[in-house]
């Protein structure tokens, strides 16, 4: 595909069944990019076609009442300044009614089980900020009394709170805050019985510093909220149909990354470890709605679960066995199914598909959607070919994506980002764009990945110091092992990017491996020594990865920047600004090195972009970002 062709395909997300068993409402995304925006509609299966449900530009979130009468949602006015709100659509004609008007927007909703309310959780400001206006609010200093004080993609959050509320659904009363505090809460999910909501916060003394979170319950009529866990590495909580909570971590708060399992929350704080098995229930990217696990009437739960480059849906048992469900080489991307497990909707994608709604049901599976048929049929995409580096006591997977023909082409080495994360069976714009540009795209999963157990993820950890760590080991490898499989591939013509840990990666790669001629380092981490102190999450993440307390020496000797007088290789250093995960003075200072070593270089900076620029920034953007890339590496590896 080509750069332009970025708004010619559609995305399906949030597929939620009805209680009927039969219906299904789900999202559709697509990039508009003559109006440089995101148009995003709720879609109906109705049993026999799929169509539009709603007609606002940005409608996500549905959610059916538990009778099935109404469908909630969020809507988003097209205004700069418009928010999100609870918008509810009667199924037997009308138009939708919008039934909250929260400052600053609503994250998320869900049904209580008698369908009289809503919990939500929404966003407002401090005290002493609330009654200020937009002006009042640019033009006065502020004023910081902890970290922790801004986040990528959401801005500065000091000044504001998001809080668990519970909202009529005829919208006759007032909305009641459950959780008024110096708190942030989200995750929000009731109780069978209606009686309380069970939501994700972090309340310990040492919140703005350190990675912790707690499952808590507070009761839905009002009341004082309290703990389910200690404080760990805690997320998407759920009731099973029997009332049980359950939820995703364990009481370590320092136990990312790794696998968390699924356990069973006693009403005394007692845990019950429900999976055993070494792959994690939920992934980083892509997102999964609904993911997780989704409870049946016999007390077992479908899940997803991400394992070698794949997503698939298991049967959770009651005594935590593990049982296949729905597989292949694709990622499932969600699942919501009948209570009695014997059939489900769910969304999936695969390497030349950007993704279906489809209908699984007593084993058998079929596809209810044509969202990207034109798509597909007028777009040239490549279907990636597996090898596997065998070293070093381990086994790494990779993919190539060659273009047509049968010529020699420049091999482009794709680094992904997290480390925590992976590559495999899905649909990926930047693969597919690279190969119809003429480059063949290796990629692989190096130690450090997620999708392949504790040990694989976990091989990073402490170990950024050394002059080849285990991960650098096996992006060393990538270009010859994959052009010894695949003879195409040109190894006079290397190239290689990253973005994230990709681009901490590359700068790591290229300062030990001087055969690139072309790279392209993107939005990465490149001197610890800063990152603490700028990043949103730099204030634990080196805990995570390098060690809790490492010094100033430590940091420095695990950072990419200390390697890279090494680099000779032109490098187009690509930054957003107000990216706050990897804040652009990292990109800066990579920058300057490049060019007071005298290394052909360039920085590209893209106003306005988070650190999510490549997947959700502006599409003009991402079109530009697309440019510019080929046009740097067609300038060094023609």
């Amino acid at each position: 595909m080509r750069p332009d062709q970025l708004g010619d395909y559609r995305s399906p997300s949030d597929a939620r069944l009805h209680p009927d068993g039969t219906r299904a409402a789900f999202v559709v995304t697509q990039m508009d990019l003559e109006e440089d925006r995101y148009v995003r509609r709720i879609w109906i299966w109705d049993g026999a076609t799929a169509r539009p449900l709603t007609s606002g530009m940005a409608d996500t979130t549905p959610r059916w009442s538990p009778d099935g009468t109404r469908l909630a949602f969020l809507r988003k006015g097209s205004g700069d300044e418009d928010r999100p709100q609870v918008a509810i659509l009667p199924l037997d004609g009308g138009e939708a009614e919008t039934v909250t008007d929260f400052e600053l927007g609503v994250s998320e909703l869900a049904w209580s089980p008698d369908g009289t309310r809503l919990a939500v959780v929404a966003s407002e400001w401090i005290d002493e900020w609330k009654d200020l206006d937009g002006e009042e609010r640019g033009r006065r200093p502020r004023r910081l009394t902890h970290l922790g004080y801004r986040f990528n993609d959401k801005g500065w959050t000091y000044d504001k709170r998001s809080h668990v509320w519970v909202v009529d659904a005829d919208g006759d009363t007032d909305p009641i805050c459950l959780t008024a505090g110096d708190f942030n809460e989200g995750q929000i999910v009731w109780s069978p019985d209606g009686g309380e909501i069970a939501f994700v916060s972090a309340r310990h003394e040492e919140r703005h510093v350190d990675p912790g979170s707690q499952i808590w319950s507070v009761p839905a009529d009002g009341g004082e909220a309290w703990a389910r866990t200690g404080v760990g590495t805690w997320g998407l909580p759920s009731y099973d149909r029997s009332g049980n909570l359950h939820a995703l971590g364990t009481d370590d708060r320092w136990a990312y990354p790794g696998v968390a399992p699924l356990q069973r929350l006693g009403t005394d704080g007692s845990l019950l470890r429900v999976t055993t098995i070494d792959r994690n229930l939920v992934t980083f990217a892509p997102a999964l709605a609904p993911g997780g696990p989704q409870w049946l009437d016999d007390g077992t739960a479908l899940s997803t679960l991400e394992d070698s480059g794949r997503v698939r849906i298991v049967k959770i048992g009651a005594d935590g066995e593990i049982e296949d469900v729905i597989g292949g080489d694709r990622l499932v991307t969600g699942i919501s199914p009948r209570p009695d497990g014997s059939a489900a909707v769910f969304t999936a994608t695969s390497p030349t598909d950007p993704g279906e709604v489809w209908w699984w049901e007593n084993g058998e599976e079929r596809r209810l959607t044509t969202l990207n048929d034109e798509f597909r049929a007028a777009a040239v995409l490549s279907e990636p070919q597996r090898f596997v580096i065998d070293h070093d006591g381990v086994q790494v997977e990779g993919w190539v994506y060659l273009p047509e023909g049968d010529e020699s082409v420049p091999l482009l080495f794709n680094i992904h980002g997290g480390p925590a994360t992976q590559y495999g069976y899905g649909f990926f714009d930047e693969f597919q764009v690279y190969a119809e540009a003429g480059y063949g795209v290796v990629a692989i999963n190096p130690r450090g990945a997620s999708g392949y157990g504790t040990d694989f993820v976990r091989a990073v950890v402490g170990a950024w110091h050394e002059e080849i760590p285990p991960d650098l080991v096996d992006l060393l490898a990538a270009p010859d092992v994959s052009a010894s499989k695949f003879p195409r591939l040109d190894m006079d013509r290397l190239g290689i990017m990253g973005g994230s840990y990709g681009g901490f990666a590359t700068v790591r790669v290229t300062a030990a491996d001087q055969r690139y001629r072309s790279a392209v380092a993107e939005r990465g981490l490149y001197v610890w020594t800063s990152f603490g102190a700028t990043s949103d999450i730099g204030t634990y993440f080196d805990g995570m990865y390098i060690r809790r307390g490492a010094t100033r020496d430590e940091l420095w000797a695990a950072s990419p920047l200390r390697h890279a007088d090494a680099i000779t290789t032109p490098t187009l250093v690509l930054h957003s600004e107000t990216d706050w995960r990897c804040p652009i003075e990292q990109g800066e200072q990579l920058f300057a090195l490049l060019q007071n070593n005298g290394v052909e270089s360039e920085m590209l900076r893209f106003p306005g972009e988070s650190h999510e620029l490549s997947r959700s920034g502006k599409p003009k953007h991402r079109v530009e970002r697309f440019e510019a890339i080929l046009d740097w590496h067609a300038t060094h590896l023609s």
